[in-house]
């Protein structure tokens, strides 16, 4: 018998509320397989779905090395068979509740690639059916839950808000951070209908402290926009002033501490390498390439986008230098680059500075190696390699080892009794004065 909309509407609700909704989460990334391990936790079945056969062979042998939790989280509720994956997109069809969390990088111009949510978006439509409640997390332009998904979910002849429910809530998972995670950092929900929110508002309450819920999907989508926009124009700006203290022989990291001790109206943000990751150098180009459409240019993304980018050549200028003030040249010398990881006690390196560090090095002539105890083997512009053990005869080996990620893992002390020049670009040695190190 065909449910009219009072019941499907009501069913969902009664299944979230009764944990026996079937959750699908598109996308086994730190954002996805972090999701999926708390609605397990929380006792709902769970199925990963993932285009990657090794990763989802990883995860169904309970296999942490990809997770954020745990080694025990992810193997428990796999244990307990809360948590499978899966590469079949055929689960769709059975699932109540979707949650797309796959990728949304930016192509070599800088314009948002949207391929990958049109992909599961092709997907679950094929397999939409009335009473299933799908969100998209991926970060993303303003407009893309309406205007590029809900179309193609339309095309099946459901209607949004009676037989499907459709919303945006983004992701706001912090890799490596041990304070916040899923439970504890508020969920933002905007739908499509008030429906829409009412259902996404009450999934989500069964995993995090506090929802906040949005006029619409534009607003969620606004809203994470803004606050990683947030953080690139502050790093800018603390990376453009270590710029200017560097001219002005000031110590920029005593200035940034100095200027914290004011209790209000300043945030402390701190210079580095440049930026990283998978959201921070991302997610304001998706707002800057929207706002072009309407004919406006983001100045302020645009610009910290210009001086964070500097940020790696600046690092390789003060190498160069501090072996200058040695006699010694950038060519030929022997670095180690200590970290890889965009950010510390992470395994990720995408968008990594140390990257673009490690390579402008290469191309002047430096003889380069790494150490990072989170990544062991990578590849770097076609070449292959493995991360070397931080041991003395290493460091002492090298004429200057140069620190773009301040892993917690890492004997600095030992570093700094063997090594013979140290640039500093993260400030793990603080006001340590010494004549072989060198900071932004």
């Amino acid at each position: 018998m065909k449910q009219n909309s009072r019941t499907t509407y009501q069913e969902i609700l009664h299944r979230i509320e009764q944990r026996t909704a079937r959750v699908v989460v598109a996308g086994m990334g730190y954002v996805g397989l972090a999701l999926a391990v708390e609605l397990a936790r929380e006792g709902y079945r769970v199925t990963g779905l993932d285009v990657n056969a090794e990763k989802v062979d990883r995860i169904n042998r309970g296999d942490a090395e990809l997770a954020v939790q745990s080694a025990g989280d992810v193997r428990e509720e796999v244990r307990k068979k809360r948590l499978t994956a899966t590469t079949d997109p055929k689960v769709l069809a059975k699932a109540d509740c979707i949650s797309i969390c796959v990728p949304t990088p930016l192509n070599k111009t800088k314009d948002p690639d949207v391929s990958f949510i049109l992909d599961i978006t092709h997907s679950i439509r094929d397999y939409l059916r009335p009473g299933q409640l799908i969100v998209l997390e991926s970060t993303t332009y303003p407009g893309t839950t309406r205007e590029l998904v809900l179309p193609h979910l339309l095309q099946n002849g459901l209607q949004v808000g009676k037989d499907f429910f459709l919303c945006y809530s983004p992701e706001r998972v912090d890799p490596g951070n041990p304070q916040y995670g899923v439970r504890n950092t508020p969920k933002v929900v905007g739908g499509i209908t008030r429906r829409c929110a009412k259902v996404g508002e009450q999934f989500y309450r069964r995993i995090a402290e506090q929802v906040v819920s949005v006029s619409s999907t534009e607003t969620a989508e606004m809203t994470k926009l803004l606050e990683n926009t947030f953080r690139i124009v502050n790093i800018g700006l603390v990376n453009e002033l270590a710029i200017m203290c560097d001219k002005l022989n000031i110590d920029v990291w005593e200035v940034i501490d100095t200027a914290a001790t004011k209790p209000f109206g300043y945030m402390k943000f701190q210079p580095g390498p440049g930026l990283g990751g998978h959201c921070i150098p991302v997610d304001p180009h998706y707002l800057s390439w929207k706002l072009r459409s309407l004919n406006y240019k983001a100045r302020f993304i645009e610009l910290a986008g210009e001086v964070n980018s500097e940020m790696p050549e600046f690092v390789v200028r003060k190498i160069a230098d501090g072996l200058n003030d040695q006699k010694k040249s950038l060519n030929g010398s022997n670095i180690l680059v200590l970290g890889l990881a965009y950010k510390a006690d992470v395994d990720d390196i995408r968008e990594s500075p140390a990257l673009d560090v490690f390579a402008m090095l290469q191309e002047k002539g430096a003889h380069v190696v790494y150490h990072d105890p989170h990544i062991s083997c990578t590849t770097i512009r076609s070449k292959n390699y493995r991360s070397r053990p931080l041991t003395p005869k290493l460091v002492s080996s090298m004429d200057c080892v140069v620190v773009t990620t301040d892993h917690a893992a890492v004997d600095y002390d030992m570093v700094a009794q063997q090594a013979r020049l140290i640039v500093d670009s993260r400030n793990v040695y603080g006001d340590e004065d010494s004549d072989i190190i060198v900071r932004l």
